[in-house]
């Protein structure tokens, strides 16, 4: 990719990928504080002010450095975690599931969105290649981050619905994990174990239901 490309994808990139970030974060904030925890909004974190969401190392040198450093073959990132106290939610256990669930759900939103543009681009001929672009990469970022925070380790998504599920002796030996599930799941990564084992079926199913729910409007 030449200097000319990898501009043009950073630029239609960045709204895509800010968003997907963002929304995720207050979701968790907006969910918590459905359930009972306003922490995150004395903070001020229930905002879709990106500016609010991003860590400077995880958000915007850690993925532009493996980007550069793999060819684009392998990027990471991370925002800043929203504050959430699950004493104060009504329900700990069950309230905690359905705050880390509201993240992955909500960048399911946000592709089915992307990909209802793409589609209207098509069927109205506008292939515009900045817009497509746009619209291809923050479908593609939403489903990743969907499947990724998924995945069922602390601290991700995943791993704290499943700690909501599971009997409280064995939620509490999976909270053990976390500490550690961060260099877990990165060494997965680099090893392609995530990738096959996980990324590529949870996607996939992902874009099937996209396409399920999207083909009525667009046959």
């Amino acid at each position: 990719m030449d200097i000319n490309q990898l501009i043009q994808v950073i630029a239609a990139g960045a709204l895509p990928v800010l968003f997907a970030i963002t929304v995720h974060e207050a979701a968790h904030g907006y969910a918590a504080r459905h359930f009972g925890d306003h922490t995150a909004a004395m903070m001020g974190r229930l905002t879709l002010n990106p500016l609010k969401h991003i860590d400077l190392f995880g958000t915007v040198l850690m993925p532009l450095l493996l980007y550069f450093a793999t060819s684009g073959a392998f990027v990471f990132g991370y925002a800043r975690p929203v504050p959430v106290i699950a004493r104060n939610l009504r329900n700990p256990k069950t309230d905690m599931a359905w705050v880390a669930l509201a993240g992955p759900a909500s960048n399911f939103v946000m592709a089915l969105l992307w990909a209802a543009m793409l589609l209207g681009l098509r069927a109205g001929s506008v292939m515009e290649p900045f817009l497509v672009l746009m619209a291809q990469i923050g479908m593609t970022t939403n489903v990743a981050l969907l499947a990724l925070n998924l995945f069922p380790l602390p601290p991700l998504d995943g791993g704290r619905v499943l700690a909501g599920t599971l009997p409280p002796q064995a939620a509490l030996t999976l909270a053990r994990v976390e500490p550690f599930g961060f260099f877990i799941v990165m060494g997965l990564i680099l090893m392609d174990v995530l990738d096959w084992l996980w990324m590529r079926p949870i996607m996939g199913a992902t874009y099937w239901l996209i396409e399920m729910l999207l083909s009525p409007f667009f046959r």
